[in-house]
């Protein structure tokens, strides 16, 4: 007689089993144009249920497969109503290639109004990849889009935003990664071209067999062109966000001959390739004068934290010059948490 685990986890692979099929069905149909609208449901061995949207847009003709995922957190609002924007706009009669356009990755966080953690099993998305098909829901959706999304996309863009306590400038990202040479040069034209001004670039310094963590770092470790934005701050929707948002996917499916509505890039480019980070050594109430996108020099005070009486705990200072990308802008803070990241060209 099986034992009630194991009778869960054939449920529970048989489940993942039609998931992958719905996807992959729709995906190799020879129907075009096509536009189709899947829901991926996932369940864990504590009965943690949630699911995972997926829209599939064929176009007429073949070409690339360009991957946007939205909604890793739920929090950040400006990239999940741009890709809603974007699926009402798009027209697969113009389209060459497909689209595979996830609008909210993490549904339970979303619907939750839950900053970073999906909170049926307290795990962030945006650090589980490349996830385990046996884990809690969270990490199946990790394991799904690493095992049936990445392989097939050719062109993977992951859209962040500020959350509910985080400012940031908007700046378009990818990871310098010496194992692909030629993706990399890629997804460096392609943020170029995205209408962003300011091109943040990172260091890509895992191996193979580590795990990557970041969906879209997962995507670059599997060798594919793989970019980000960031655009929106402070758990709000700003139009300007939105549409710095949108304006960067056409730019891109312009520039790969997917879809002709760019507008071309910026003319002030930043390259800023230097990123160091504040973290805090306490935990208290957060103060500073600055803002996202303010100049700071090495030295200078950048804020400080009290405890809960008001009481000066520690005053905080630039390990570097450069261009504030983004910080803490509400007051609790805890131990370890990222105040400032300060960014600039070596």
């Amino acid at each position: 007689m099986l034992k009630p685990y194991f009778i869960a986890l054939l449920l529970f692979s048989i489940q993942a089993g039609i998931a992958q099929n719905d996807f992959q069905d729709i995906f190799s149909s020879n129907t075009k144009p096509l536009k189709e609208n899947i829901r991926i449901e996932f369940q864990d061995s504590r009965n943690n249920q949630t699911f995972l949207p997926i829209s599939i847009l064929k176009g007429q003709r073949e070409g690339p497969v360009f991957t946007i995922v939205a909604g890793v957190h739920g929090f950040e609002y400006p990239p999940i109503v741009g890709v809603q924007e974007l699926l009402r706009e798009i027209d697969v009669d113009s389209l060459t290639g497909t689209l595979i356009i996830i609008p909210i990755a993490n549904t339970s966080s979303f619907f939750s109004r839950t900053s970073i953690v999906n909170p049926n099993d307290q795990v962030n998305l945006n650090g589980a990849f490349p996830g385990k098909s046996t884990g809690s829901v969270t990490q199946k959706i990790a394991d799904f889009i690493t095992t049936n999304i990445i392989p097939v996309s050719d062109i993977f863009l992951d859209i962040h935003g500020g959350g509910v306590n985080e400012d940031l400038i908007p700046f378009a990202l990818f990871y310098d990664n010496p194992n692909y040479p030629q993706q990399t040069k890629k997804a460096r034209e392609l943020t170029e071209i995205s209408g962003f001004e300011y091109i943040v670039s990172y260091p890509f310094t895992i191996r193979d067999d580590e795990p990557a963590k970041y969906v879209f770092k997962q995507a670059s470790q599997n060798g594919k062109v793989a970019l980000s934005f960031e655009s929106g701050r402070l758990g709000n929707v700003q139009k300007d966000a939105v549409s710095l948002i949108k304006n960067g996917v056409y730019n891109m499916l312009d520039n790969m001959e997917m879809y002709d509505k760019g507008t071309g890039l910026n003319a002030y480019l930043i390259q800023l390739n230097n990123q160091t980070y504040i973290s805090a050594t306490e935990t208290g109430l957060f103060y500073s004068h600055l803002k996202a996108g303010d100049s700071v020099k090495k030295g200078d005070n950048i804020g400080y934290i009290t405890n809960e009486f008001g009481e000066k705990l520690n005053e905080y200072k630039a390990h570097s010059s450069g261009i504030i990308l983004y910080k803490i802008s509400t007051p609790p803070v805890n131990v370890d948490d990222t105040l400032m990241c300060i960014s600039s060209s070596l």
